[in-house]
């Protein structure tokens, strides 16, 4: 409390504030320390070129190597922490002085602790790349003193308010490269010590929060007085009923996020709200910026870098309002500081919330009409929420919140703010009710055109949790909406692309990573090549041709059971083509089941249609396989390979299996769950696996499709024998090749990697084929069935993402 003649300041005293950028920037730090793993591991020869450079760069400084380094790196502990020590307890920062020297203690014990794991590692690779001359395979491969360091001056930051901290850091890098340059630390060790007491300070930095270094009292009022305001009163709001839950903002300054607000009299005797935003607090928004940025494709979304940016596009987007001829609260104008940037409004055109329980269609009609004006002369909010209704004095209906907004907007924009304001409406006063009114202020013609748009990632989380949500509100919005719809206008617009990330892309991306990890770490050319050089070239065509007959047997399979107006014979052929693509990071036999299941519901298949169909196929596939296994080894007479199969393995399976629904059972939540939702979705889901199979001429079609693709698969190895100059029985090598790879495939890596190789080659061996041959005609197959068709089912995966089949 401050008391001066002409003035009367009532404010709050600073609070230490969580300023989510530290979240960021420990994040970074981390993602850093990554990065340098992966070039000392997989790119030595750059590191050690940097290492060897900064040698030849430190001959200037070999009189120092006299010094010992225990002496040097204590030396700088020293100078570091009593400078700033000195600083934070001189300007009574008690709290960040505690937290500083826990930091830096937490700093040693990290540095510890990773460099215990690392070199607990069967495999040193790592360890010997952060290695140097005064560390060793032990608690000290990392040199603490960065990661300490780091984490103290972190915590006991930031630079720019403490000048103690900003020489601190100085003097640490200078350390830090003499280190490196005289040879006592390597470039890796030193980068990562550093990036882990980074991420360390920051982690610890936000969950203890900071001083608040925005503008506060006196220095508000000085700033209020450049501005041409002389304070009378100056009144900090502590009113917790105005702070609106979703948003933790208020109405009172129109929705800013994070702001402080002080209610002001001047000595003019006029009445303003002023509204305080921190650089600290602005991160959050910040963020939120850059997710919409990331998380949109095709949709311009604004990102305010500082507080002086947001809140002056906030005054603009206001004052364009009121031009407009909207009512909004009028901005008397903004101030700044170094830390914090200041919006006054007047008092007199303030905003209040709406009772969202009685609106009416009217109220509705209201609202659009707002939001339509503001469309039509280019200015959009960007997020509409519940708390965006408000109303202004005699109850006129206003939109609120518009410092996310923009002017000059795309259509795009315009059509999610209606978007969103129609199914927030639709949510309060029902879909038919927000339809009638959005047709009657928007019309028909912008009803189509925004239906595209009705996407749940358009929608506001604040909106999606009403109570009055449903999951099914979206699609009955567009479902009316297209029944508007002329006869000439039957072509429903295909949606619109909102989402840059996706379950589709991020599974996608996914699978890339996966293979490219496995091909980098599993494949071994030199054994494939020496294979193929040794290979008869015709057997090996032999072979190919063998695995391309095994995926028109696939899709015989698969289509035989699909709807005559819904088989698209090419696309069946490429989902069985891009099911090879997806077995390189998924086990065996469950890749091409996703993309089976995919492929039919972009078919027009409902998931649990999908789903039966698919698991037919499945079923096909197996029946097949051991009618084959079953056949062949009655009429050869082969019991090849049969004391290693594991006979009670099934049994123990199953009896686990039935042990864990009995035990659910005996639990009245999980029986609950069990009959209300699963026994349902089970009923549904066998009903329509039985009208599948109920289809004798189809299902007869499909179980020859899995037929050939069994035979052909096993001909194929067949035929890589014969490469290799090995004559076997075709029967007999399809049986000793199928009972194999069943074996092999039951180990749970992409495709069966190193199990199915494993077993194939064992059980040729057992049958008497040569332990090389064995060997490279296994390679064949696999260079065949696993990992050509990578590239192969890449290729189609794409074809079937852009006819929209994936």
């Amino acid at each position: 409390m401050t008391d001066r003649t002409d003035m009367h300041i009532d404010d709050v005293a600073p609070r230490r504030t969580h300023d989510f950028g530290d979240l960021t920037r420990a994040a970074v730090a981390l993602a850093g320390a990554a990065i340098v793993m992966v070039f000392a591991v997989y790119m030595g020869g750059i590191t050690s070129g940097v290492e060897s450079d900064v040698h030849t760069a430190a001959r200037a400084f070999d009189w120092l190597a006299s010094i010992p380094a225990s002496v040097l790196q204590q030396l700088v502990t020293v100078i570091i922490v009593v400078t700033v020590v000195l600083q934070l307890l001189f300007a009574r920062e008690w709290l960040t002085t505690v937290i500083a020297i826990g930091s830096m203690l937490a700093g040693y014990l990290i540095s510890w602790g990773i460099s215990l794991l690392l070199c607990g590692i069967s495999d040193r690779t790592l360890a010997l790349s952060l290695v140097s001359a005064t560390t060793l395979l032990d608690s000290g491969l990392l040199p603490g003193i960065y990661s300490a360091m780091a984490a103290f001056l972190t915590a006991a930051g930031p630079r720019r308010i403490r000048s103690s901290v900003k020489w601190g850091w100085n003097l640490l890098y200078a350390t830090g490269a003499l280190m490196v340059m005289l040879s006592w630390h390597s470039v890796a060790g030193a980068l990562v010590s550093f990036s882990l007491g980074r991420a360390l300070g920051m982690v610890i930095r936000f969950a203890t929060g900071t001083r608040n270094t925005g503008i506060w009292g006196e220095e508000l009022a000085n700033a209020l007085r450049a501005i041409g305001l002389d304070v009378a009163t100056l009144t900090r709001s502590q009113e917790a009923t105005s702070r609106v839950r979703s948003l933790n903002a208020s109405l009172d300054d129109d929705l800013v996020e994070g702001s402080r607000i002080y209610d002001m009299h001047t000595t003019a005797g006029k009445r303003y709200v002023v509204s305080v935003l921190d650089a600290q607090t602005h991160t959050a928004g910040y963020l939120k910026q850059l997710w919409d940025w990331l998380r949109f494709t095709g949709i311009p979304t604004r990102r305010d870098r500082n507080v002086r940016d947001a809140v002056q596009h906030h005054f603009s987007m206001l004052l364009a309002l009121r031009a407009a001829g909207l009512p909004a609260m009028a901005p008397y104008g903004v101030a700044d500081t170094e830390e914090s940037a200041i919006l006054v409004l007047d008092a007199h055109t303030g905003e209040r919330p709406t009772n969202l329980n009685i609106l009416t269609r009217d109220d509705a009609i209201e609202y659009m009409r707002f939001l339509d004006v503001a469309n039509r002369r280019g200015y959009t909010h960007r997020r509409i929420t519940p708390d965006s209704l408000a109303r202004m004095d005699g109850g006129i209906p206003v939109i609120a919140g518009w410092h996310n907004g923009d002017s000059g907007s795309t259509s795009a924009n315009i059509a999610l703010d209606k978007v969103q304001l129609l199914t927030l409406f639709a949510a309060l006063i029902g879909v038919d009710d927000a339809l009638a009114a959005a047709r009657e202020v928007w019309g028909k013609e912008t009803l189509l055109k925004i239906a595209p748009f009705l996407q749940k990632v358009a929608i506001p989380s604040p909106t999606r949790a009403l109570d009055s949500w449903d999951r099914q509100l979206l699609k009955t919005l567009q479902s009316s909406i297209n029944a508007m719809a002329d006869d000439e206008q039957s072509d429903v617009p295909e949606t619109v692309t909102l989402a840059r990330f996706s379950w589709r892309s991020m599974l996608t991306m996914l699978l890339v990573i996966v293979a490219v990890v496995v091909v980098f770490t599993q494949l071994k050319p030199e054994e494939i090549f020496a294979a193929l050089r040794n290979a008869n070239p015709t057997m090996a065509v032999i072979c190919l041709a063998f695995g391309l007959l095994s995926w028109i047997g696939s899709s015989i399979s698969l289509g035989a059971l699909i709807e005559k107006g819904k088989r698209h014979p090419l696309g069946v052929f490429m989902s069985q083509v891009a099911g090879g693509f997806a077995t390189v990071s998924m086990p065996a036999g469950v890749g091409p089941a996703f993309v089976n299941l995919q492929f039919l519901r972009k078919s027009g298949y409902r998931n649990t249609t999908a789903t039966a169909i698919m698991s037919a196929v499945m079923a096909v596939y197996y029946l097949a396989y051991f009618v084959l296994i079953i056949g062949i080894g009655l009429f050869t007479g082969k019991h090849t390979l049969s004391g290693s199969i594991p006979t009670n393995t099934l049994v123990i399976v199953l009896g686990i299996v039935g042990a864990v629904l009995a035990i659910a059972m005996m639990i009245p939540p999980l029986r609950r769950l069990m009959l209300q939702r699963l026994v349902p979705m089970a009923k549904t889901y066998f009903t329509q696996l039985i009208n599948v199979l109920n289809q004798p001429t189809e299902l007869a079609v499909s179980i020859c499709g899995g037929l050939l693709q069994n035979i052909t698969t096993g001909l194929a190895f067949w035929s890589a024998l014969l490469a290799f100059g090995v004559h076997m029985n075709p029967l007999e090598t399809i049986f000793v090749f199928m009972l194999a790879y069943a074996l092999g495939s039951a180990v749970p890596t992409p495709g069966g990697l190193g199990g199915v190789e494993a077993a194939l080659t064992f059980a040729f061996v057992a049958v008497g084929v040569p332990q090389g041959v064995a060997l490279s005609a296994t390679l064949l197959h696999r260079v065949v069935f696993y990992w050509l068709r990578i590239p192969l089912g890449a290729l189609a995966m794409r074809w079937l993402n852009k006819h929209n089949l994936a």
